[in-house]
C-alpha cells in the first residue's frame, strides 16, 4: 500500500461514503474521517472499511482542515484531502503511486472534473481547475473561512489525471450548503481590508483567482457584481456549451449565489453584525 494518508472531511454524506471509501481504502497505507457531528450513517460507513473515525466540531472549512493534519495521529509524512463526494480516477491514482515512489516537490496540484447532477460542468471555467490537495503535511497551512486557501512552504507541480468531484446529495442539500457559503463570503467581503493576505499572482490558478478574488471582485459595488459574473462565465467562458444542466448550475452558482452573498453582504453591514 502506498504511504499516504488519506483525509476525508465530513458530515451527513452517507451517500457519497462507500464510493470514496472504496476508492482509497487498501490503496493508501492509512484513511481518516474528520466528522463534525453526522446524524445518519457515515460514521458506521466509514467503520465497516475499517476508517479510523475521528470528530470535531465545525466551525470554518480552513481551521477544520488544518486540525486534520496537525492535531490527528498521522503517521506519515504525505497527506491527500477528499471531501466526502469526491474520488480519485484510476489514473490518477496510477500517477500518485509512481509519483511518491521518488518525490521531487513538496505538493502536487490535482485536476478537479466537476459534475452538477450528473452532468460534467466542463466549459465556463470549471475545467481545468487546479486544488493543492496532495502535499508534505509539515509544508502546509489553510487560510480562509471558506474556498480554503492552501499555503505550502516548497515546490510545487501538477499531476496529468482528473481526480472527480460530484455531488449526490439533492439539489436543496446544494442549497442550504450555498445559503452557508454566502453568509461566510459575505463576511469576509465586509472584512476585506481588515485580512489582507499577501498573494503571489503567478504562483498557481489558485493564486490568480484569490487575487482576483481579493484585490478587485471585492472591491467591485454590491449588486452589481453578479451581473458580471453571469455573462462573463455563461457566454464569455462558454459555460452555455455544457447544455440545460450547465444553464441551470451557471445560473444558481453564477447568479443566484453571487446575489445572495451582496444581499446578505448588505444586510450585515446595515445591522453592523458582522464583526464575529
Amino acid at each position: 500500500m502506498l504511504n499516504l494518508t488519506v483525509i476525508i472531511i465530513s458530515f451527513n454524506e452517507e451517500i457519497h461514503m462507500p464510493t470514496v471509501l472504496k476508492n482509497v481504502v487498501g490503496w493508501a497505507k492509512y484513511v481518516v474521517l474528520l466528522d463534525s457531528g453526522s446524524t445518519d450513517k457515515t460514521i458506521e460507513i466509514a467503520k465497516s472499511f475499517g476508517v479510523e473515525v475521528f470528530h470535531r466540531d465545525f466551525d470554518n472549512y480552513s481551521r477544520q482542515r488544518n486540525y486534520a493534519f496537525q492535531e490527528l495521529p498521522i503517521q506519515t509524512e504525505w497527506i491527500l484531502f477528499l471531501d466526502a463526494d469526491e474520488y480519485l480516477t484510476t489514473e490518477l491514482k496510477n500517477e500518485i503511486s509512481m509519483e511518491l515512489q521518488d518525490p521531487k516537490f513538496d505538493g502536487y496540484f490535482l485536476k478537479r472534473r466537476f459534475y452538477f447532477n450528473g452532468k460534467w460542468i466542463k466549459w465556463g471555467g470549471y475545467y481545468p481547475v487546479w486544488l493543492l490537495r496532495l502535499f508534505k503535511k509539515s509544508k502546509g497551512v489553510y487560510r480562509r473561512d471558506v474556498n480554503e486557501h492552501l499555503s505550502l512552504k516548497g515546490s510545487t507541480s501538477k499531476l496529468k489525471y482528473d481526480f472527480v468531484d460530484d455531488n449526490r446529495k439533492p439539489l436543496k442539500d446544494w442549497l442550504q450548503k450555498h445559503v452557508n457559503y454566502a453568509h461566510r463570503e459575505a463576511v469576509i467581503y465586509l472584512k476585506n481590508n481588515e485580512n489582507i493576505m499577501k498573494i503571489n499572482f503567478w504562483e498557481s490558478q489558485a493564486n490568480k483567482k484569490l487575487w482576483i478574488r481579493q484585490y478587485v471582485w471585492n472591491n467591485m459595488p454590491l449588486f452589481v457584481r453578479p451581473f458580471i459574473f453571469f455573462p462573463y462565465v455563461y457566454f464569455f467562458r462558454l459555460g452555455f456549451m455544457n447544455g440545460f444542466k450547465g444553464l441551470v448550475y451557471h445560473f444558481l452558482h453564477g447568479f443566484i449565489y453571487q446575489m445572495l452573498i451582496d444581499m446578505i453582504a448588505f444586510d450585515l453591514k446595515r445591522k453592523k453584525t458582522y464583526n464575529e
